[in-house]
């Protein structure tokens, strides 16, 4: 019987540290997350830490051609996709945790087992498992934000609507689009959100409210973006949803900093010229958008006063996006427009 309940621990212990190592092999490669891998590496090594004769009795009960759990087949074990694997390998840890925690319980079962250790890690892996879950969903979104962000300011429409700016934006290959409403008229925002997020679902392209965090939250936007004088974003990352995106603007290399260190996904650098869409705009140039690349790892989408005559040269300094109004909303034929600012930041890559 005691030779039993060591295959037990031995299988549930390697489980354990298999779908640890995993997990922190994401953390460390794939998101370069440092706070993460630690956490994850530590907890590896604390669970399958014993000495010689721990290890050693454990060694000797193995059978793997008497395991009958070898050849059976788990249905949907095909293919998954990233977020699947990171869920199904942090349940598999929690179940081996699990197991241990009450081997470990039984008196004379093995000498070394801690039946709290097994518990506080178990524990500390369900916060581990929704933080390792939620970067991977917002990397994959983040990473759409490149070539045209367009800003459908509700102020540069005139007379026309939302809904039908947003499909020609769309038609000239717009990867995001975003909503900056500044008017009072809460209900109108709402049901406007509501259009353009089912247009954008629909079209494969990224939903954005700009301030707004309860209308994000309404919408089930893909993102939420803010400015320095907005909420704060720790705050605002704690309250959206786990996959939905944050976008911070900034206009210091401090505040961009600052914005990653507390979860935005993407940032906003300008402005990188002179506008009309905001005339209070800082214009802080190229040289703060290359410096800013330089310290941070999330996507830049620059702004301000970005045209197809100077797009290549935003691209050119570490832009993997533009935010643009004035140059779409005001041109004759916002598609043809939209078109010739991609082409023009795709040439300058």
């Amino acid at each position: 019987m005691v030779e039993q309940k060591r295959r037990i621990i031995d299988a549930n212990l390697n489980r354990a540290s298999e779908g640890l190592h995993l997990l922190e092999e994401l953390a460390r490669l794939m998101l370069n997350d440092a706070e993460l891998t630690q956490k994850l590496k530590t907890m590896r090594h604390e669970i399958v830490r014993g000495g010689l004769t721990f290890n050693k009795e454990l060694i000797q009960s193995r059978n793997s051609e008497g395991d009958v759990g070898v050849d059976i087949e788990v249905p949907g074990e095909g293919g998954k996709e990233l977020p699947i694997v990171v869920v199904a390998n942090a349940r598999r840890v929690q179940e081996a945790l699990r197991i241990l925690e009450e081997l470990a319980k039984i008196p004379g079962t093995t000498p070394g087992l801690e039946t709290d250790k097994f518990k506080k890690a178990r524990f500390d892996l369900y916060d581990i498992e929704q933080k390792l879950l939620s970067k991977l969903l917002r990397r994959d979104k983040a990473g759409r934000l490149t070539g045209l962000y367009a800003i459908l300011d509700s102020q540069k429409l005139g007379k026309r609507s939302h809904l039908e700016v947003a499909e020609k934006l769309i038609k000239g290959g717009a990867r995001a689009i975003q909503l900056r409403y500044k008017l009072d008229n809460r209900g109108e925002l709402l049901a406007i959100a509501q259009k353009l997020k089912g247009l954008c679902s629909e079209s494969g392209v990224l939903f954005i409210v700009n301030d707004y965090l309860d209308i994000a939250l309404a919408v089930g936007a893909d993102g939420l973006h803010l400015g320095q004088e907005d909420l704060p974003v720790a705050i605002a990352r704690r309250l959206l949803p786990i996959d939905t995106i944050l976008g911070v603007s900034v206009t210091t290399v401090k505040q961009a900093k600052a914005a990653e260190g507390d979860g935005a996904d993407y940032i906003g650098v300008g402005s990188m010229y002179s506008t009309s869409s905001k005339e209070t705009a800082r214009v802080v140039g190229l040289e703060r958008l290359r410096e800013v690349r330089g310290v941070v790892s999330v996507p830049l989408v620059a702004i301000g006063g970005i045209n197809k005559d100077n797009a290549g040269e935003v691209a050119a300094a570490g832009a993997d996006g533009v935010a643009v109004i004035s140059a779409i909303l005001g041109a004759e034929s916002i598609e043809k427009a939209s078109r010739q600012l991609i082409k023009a930041f795709e040439a300058g890559k």
